[in-house]
């Protein structure tokens, strides 16, 4: 009974690829013949880590393995390099393996055409317009659908037929000799982008493609107490897709514009307030400048250096709320370093009150 791959490679079944890449590092390194000259053992072990790692670093493999088991990713040889490639013209027996290998002989498989790419952007706003929310409008380079043939890539009166390239699988397979045997390899047909089917006649404004490159304006509202950092996502924003596929996505990276004033902690402001010795110690009515405008802070008697108030509700808003965070203000307290005459004089008759 073959080993299972995850307990070849000493990772949990629900192992990230960072974690599975770091496993396979180790243990390759572990047992590379060049360490273990003569030793039959490593030498295997060292085939069992790399068949194991080839499976599960692949989505697709490792999805086929922890659906069928060893039985799902005949294209990794198997445990003992077995090719399962001569079942391929074996009529029905070739039909039950190509259910659990993928194979692309054509007829029984439904094609799509390759999703148009995402886009990332970075945007820089203010940290006002954080505070508010704004609307901003960018403009892009990027693919849209063509107008001419609607995203189709046809004359008109054209049609599409299938890829004469893959015989309308969408697939193209490449077969290498290798140190464990026959490999298989499926990869999207360069021809039609994995659709299967091509134009008769191509588009003469997309040459076929559907999609035309063009500069192109996006609106979008940044909503209020968005955090920097944050990523927004515009569904269909990014580049159209071949033939009328769908279109990508665009992702905002927002980076907003440190405010001298104002120090966010996360939904909350902080900020600074200095007092004369005298108002510490009598208490007073400060202004507080906030996100929102000024507000008047009471100061009790007695205040302490570093001592922190609350201003409830003046920070920044949350985030799909209608809630605020606070504003926070620590109290600094200055002391003078020169006192006139008649300062002097007074403080240390204080000083006398205070020590009779």
């Amino acid at each position: 009974m073959p080993r299972d791959y995850y307990d070849i490679l000493g990772v949990p079944r629900d192992a990230s690829v960072s974690d599975i890449k770091k496993a396979y590092r180790k243990l390759s390194k572990e047992l590379h013949p060049d360490k273990n000259k003569d030793d039959k053992e490593a030498e295997q072990k060292f085939q069992e880590v790399n068949e194991a790692y080839e499976v599960l670093s692949d989505d697709k493999k490792r999805k086929q393995y922890d659906t069928f088991g060893s039985a799902g990713v005949g294209g990794a040889g198997g445990a003992g390099g077995f090719d399962f490639s001569g079942f391929q013209n074996m009529g029905g027996l070739g039909d039950i393996f190509e259910g659990f290998f993928g194979g692309n002989r054509g007829g029984g498989r439904t094609q799509r055409s390759e999703r148009g790419r995402d886009r990332e952007v970075r945007l820089t706003i203010e940290f006002d317009e954080a505070v508010k929310g704004t609307q901003k409008t960018i403009a892009l380079e990027t693919f849209i659908s063509c107008n001419e043939c609607e995203g189709k890539g046809t004359e008109k009166g054209s049609e599409m037929i299938m890829c004469s390239d893959c015989g309308g699988t969408g697939q193209q397979t490449k077969t290498a000799q290798s140190f464990f045997g026959v490999i298989q390899q499926n990869f999207v047909c360069s021809s039609c982008s994995g659709a299967g089917r091509v134009p008769d006649k191509k588009c003469s404004a997309c040459s076929g493609e559907g999609r035309i490159q063009k500069k192109e304006t996006v609106t979008l509202d940044i909503p209020p107490g968005i955090h920097d950092g944050q990523t927004l996502r515009l569904a269909g924003k990014g580049e159209a897709g071949r033939h009328g596929a769908q279109s990508g996505d665009l992702y905002l990276l927002i980076a907003i514009r440190p405010d001298p004033r104002f120090e966010r902690d996360g939904d909350d402001i902080r900020t600074h307030s200095v007092l004369s010795v005298l108002d510490a110690i009598l208490g007073t009515q400060v202004k507080v400048k906030t996100v929102h405008g000024d507000t008047e802070l009471k100061i009790p008697a007695g205040t302490q250096p570093n001592q922190i108030f609350r201003v409830k509700g003046k920070g920044m808003p949350v985030l799909g709320s209608s809630k605020h965070g606070d504003h926070y203000v620590t109290i600094g307290v200055e002391i003078p370093s020169k006192l006139s005459r008649e300062e002097k004089k007074l403080m240390e008759e204080w000083k006398k009150t205070i020590n009779s």
